[in-house]
């Protein structure tokens, strides 16, 4: 299908054709009304930053959709590696470049958490041009665990206020707000044990460092299959393929429904025909059984979004953080 712009791109259109308006004499190619409408873009390569590590979920997301989007490009699109902050490093650095289509990123979920948790990272500084998956969060515990049940384990919580340790991510990432929300809604209380990355917390859990670990089914689904770790639910709207016989934390009660997810977007300002030609490079990128096999492999789903679709679903998480940072 093809992505309608939103208001919100429209008035980024107006403060780009200024911008440009001033630098012509510096990047005439990039500024010619070709570019705006698109016809002329791309005339060089894309840069697709990311901001975490080389070899992570959300890296290789950006390689393989860099990979077919040149297909569609017709150029190279490099990526580029911007870790730190919890990834706000490079998320601001994405908002800092020039609105020219020339820098685009693949951005995770924290991009509408960390702005609530003290960073200067805020979704109205992006023009957000699709979303390319979505990763179920859950809850596991160590395959020794006395705790059979969410039941069991919220139980445990409630006797012992903050005698439960969780593994997460940690600071400001999604499955440390995962945590705290199953805990709002079941009104009680975890005590966090953050780890730099869902690797480690999943590994702590395995070694029963930790009570319980939220992580994304990624990480914690291969563990659940080969007997290390028992996921003892999953935080969809409806159970997940990739963990049979597993319900969700809403059947059991525990109206949770969180996870992560990437985004492809670009600093705000993006001219209109510049964002809808790498639109379509994404959605066409998104469809391909390349990038679907990688996701799927993951326990993962490949979800895709349309610009403005993404945009307001951006809106709608920024502010179910919003609310739930203001109960912490």
């Amino acid at each position: 299908m093809s992505p309608s712009r939103s208001s919100h791109r429209a008035l980024g259109v107006v403060a780009a054709a200024t911008l440009v308006a001033g630098v012509a004499a510096g990047c005439a190619d990039r500024s010619s009304g070709g570019a705006e409408s698109g016809e002329d873009f791309p005339t060089g390569n894309i840069t697709l930053l990311t901001p975490t590590a080389a070899g992570g979920a959300t890296d290789l997301t950006a390689r393989t959709l860099g990979r077919q989007m040149e297909e569609s490009l017709g150029v190279s699109v490099i990526v580029e590696n911007r870790p730190g902050g919890a990834g706000s490093i490079g998320m601001q650095y994405l908002a800092d470049q020039d609105p020219d289509g020339y820098t685009i990123g693949v951005l995770p979920v924290e991009v509408s958490l960390l702005g609530h948790q003290g960073y200067s990272i805020d979704p109205a500084s992006y023009d957000f041009l699709g979303q390319v998956n979505s990763q179920p969060g859950t809850i596991a515990v160590p395959a020794n665990s006395p705790y059979q049940t969410l039941d069991d384990l919220l139980a445990a919580a409630q006797a012992d206020p903050g005698g439960i340790t969780v593994s997460n991510a940690g600071p400001g990432s999604i499955w440390e707000a995962g945590a705290v929300e199953l805990g709002s809604v079941a009104g009680v209380e975890f005590t966090g044990v953050p780890f730099d990355g869902g690797a480690p917390a999943v590994t702590a859990a395995v070694g029963s460092q930790v009570d319980a670990v939220v992580a994304g089914i990624g990480e914690t689904a291969p563990a659940h299959a080969d007997g290390r770790l028992r996921v003892l639910a999953v935080f969809t709207e409806e159970p997940a393929p990739a963990l049979p016989g597993v319900p969700t934390a809403t059947e059991l009660g525990q109206d949770v429904v969180i996870g992560s997810w990437a985004v492809i977007a670009a600093p705000t300002g993006l001219p209109d025909g510049v964002a809808t030609r790498i639109e379509g490079a994404i959605e066409s990128a998104s469809a391909t059984d390349e990038y679907i096999d990688l996701i799927e492999s993951g326990g993962n789903l490949p979800l895709y979004r349309s610009a403005d679709e993404t945009t307001t679903f951006v809106g709608s998480e920024s502010d179910r953080f919003a609310d739930l940072a203001a109960q912490e």
